[in-house]
């Protein structure tokens, strides 16, 4: 019998990776340990039960799925090939939520984590259920997950002698424990650290493969599983299960599965700026109209863009542009993981006196707590400058009044705005969610190039192979795409998601 049952696995491993298309080249070393670990009983269940009527247009959909994996993948390890979506929540405003974050599936059985979205750092990690000082409760209105690792019939682990614990694949410095597993520890821009150590498991996510075809997916991957949190990590007003790291490192998701062939090697987000928040997260690349390409700026580990100058009115501001050059310690910094933008000080002193000298009479300055405040009666559009921050290329990025300012409350029955770009502590200028709103942003990693539209981030989509419709539908409060193109109903505009 337990030869039979070894038989069994087997065949059903080997249909397993001829339909992902696995078994077409080797796998990396963890992956492979991971594969060839001690032998685990997955249960199997019926997608539908015997006993229950089922109408044949849904056998019929669930086989065009699987017969579009096979296709695709003609057994080659691109079979996925195809965008993947993540819906987001949360918001930029510091006084409601302060980040974004979506949702990920690990493990078997797969467990959902709450992780916020980070461009500014490389690792997805999740709070491991060893964690002894993590938070258990969330003031986001979300439940808080952690891994359990000998629960999973698929966890693996990553010893320190296999080469994704070198410098090589990652940017911070591997530990090693007295188990021989590989460890890690870092520190983040806000003082706040975590450390644990990393896993192989399975990693599931829906890929759009082609006309109204999403496929249940999954693939093995590489990810932290955090034994310790210090500084903010440890708060619970605004916690979260970890850390999504969609940096350029080797070990970020989106390294790891695009040099496998299983998404492209692009990403894209467009993230809500008012009311509720959300947007979307993309595997792929979302083109819309007046997208403007600045190139990344070579040999650096974050997504850093040479901002040339920055104008306030149409008035460029006497900068020398050395103060934005990029260098180990200096440069511009792209980052979701930021929730306000943070100016050089040669830049800081320079645009705040500019903004003040461009308001509207109308607008009263106030200085709360330390920071520049304005109490305004009316619409922030009319009463304040637009402001340009130039990039090389000839790329511009428009910022509106409330892409530099955010709403701090009532006072004297005035709403008061307050400056939301701050004076950096280090030579770094830092683009957080405040000025990444409301736009797609695109960083597309095989032309080493980031992208960017104003777009208005607030719908929600309904999507089908060539179209998708913004539809007013608010149930949900998030954007959703899963297609290759979609059309905005009110404008009557084409937007291509590229597969």
């Amino acid at each position: 019998m337990r030869t039979l049952r070894s038989l069994m696995l087997a065949a059903a491993l080997a249909v397993a990776l001829a339909v992902t298309g696995f078994a077409a080249s080797p796998l990396p070393s963890a992956y492979a340990k991971y594969a060839a670990g001690p032998t685990k009983i997955l249960p199997l269940q019926r997608a539908f039960p015997l006993d229950e009527l089922v109408e044949l247009s849904e056998l019929r959909a669930r086989d065009r799925v699987r017969h579009a994996r096979i296709l695709l993948g003609g057994g080659r390890q691109s079979s996925v090939g195809g965008v993947v979506d993540f819906p987001v929540q949360g918001s930029s405003d510091p006084y409601l939520v302060g980040l974004y974050f979506t949702k990920v599936k690990l493990g078997s059985p797969p467990t959902e984590f709450n992780v916020q979205i980070d461009t500014g750092s490389d690792i997805l990690w999740v709070t491991c259920s060893s964690c002894s000082n993590c938070p258990h409760s969330s003031g986001l209105g979300i439940d808080l997950h952690f891994f359990d690792a000998p629960g999973s019939l698929t966890a693996g682990s990553v010893t320190c002698s296999d080469p994704i614990c070198s410098s090589v694949f990652q940017t911070t410095a591997a530990q090693c424990s007295e188990n021989n597993q590989c460890g890690y520890s870092f520190r983040y821009g806000d003082g706040s650290g975590t450390s644990g150590y990393y896993m192989t498991d399975t990693f599931y996510f829906d890929a759009i493969l082609g006309e109204s075809l999403v496929a249940n997916s999954s693939a093995p991957i590489v990810f932290g599983c955090s034994t310790y949190q210090s500084g903010d990590l440890t708060k619970s007003d605004k916690a979260v299960d970890g850390i999504f790291g969609f940096g350029k490192g080797k070990l970020s998701v989106v390294s790891q599965l695009s040099s496998r062939g299983i998404t492209p090697p692009v990403f894209s987000h467009c993230l809500k700026g008012d009311g509720s928040g959300g947007g979307v997260f993309v595997l792929g690349e979302i083109l819309v109209p007046g997208m403007v390409y600045s190139p990344l700026v070579p040999s650096q580990p974050h997504y850093n863009l040479n901002l040339l100058s920055i104008g306030v009115n149409g008035q460029m501001l006497p900068l020398d542009a050395a103060v934005f050059e990029a260098s180990n310690t200096r440069g511009t910094i792209v980052d979701t993981g930021t929730t306000l933008t943070y100016l050089v000080k040669e830049a800081y002193d320079l645009f705040l006196n500019a903004i003040s000298n461009s308001v509207s009479q109308l607008v009263t300055p106030i200085i709360s707590n330390g920071e520049q405040c304005y109490l305004v009666s009316t619409s922030i559009s009319d009463m304040f400058p637009s402001v340009s921050l130039n990039f090389a290329g000839g790329a511009s990025m428009m910022l509106r009044p409330q892409d530099y300012l955010f709403h701090y409350g009532i006072y004297d029955g005035a709403s008061m705005w307050c400056i939301g770009f701050q004076k950096a502590p280090e030579e770094q200028t830092i683009l957080g969610d405040l000025v990444l709103k409301d736009k797609v942003f695109v960083y597309d990693l095989a032309r080493q190039r980031i992208g960017w539209a104003n777009y208005d981030c607030k719908c929600n989509h309904r999507v089908m192979f060539n179209v998708c419709e913004c539809i007013d539908n608010f149930r949900k409060g998030y954007c959703k795409l899963r297609a290759a193109m979609f059309e905005h109903l009110n404008k009557r505009h084409t937007h291509t998601i590229i597969l």
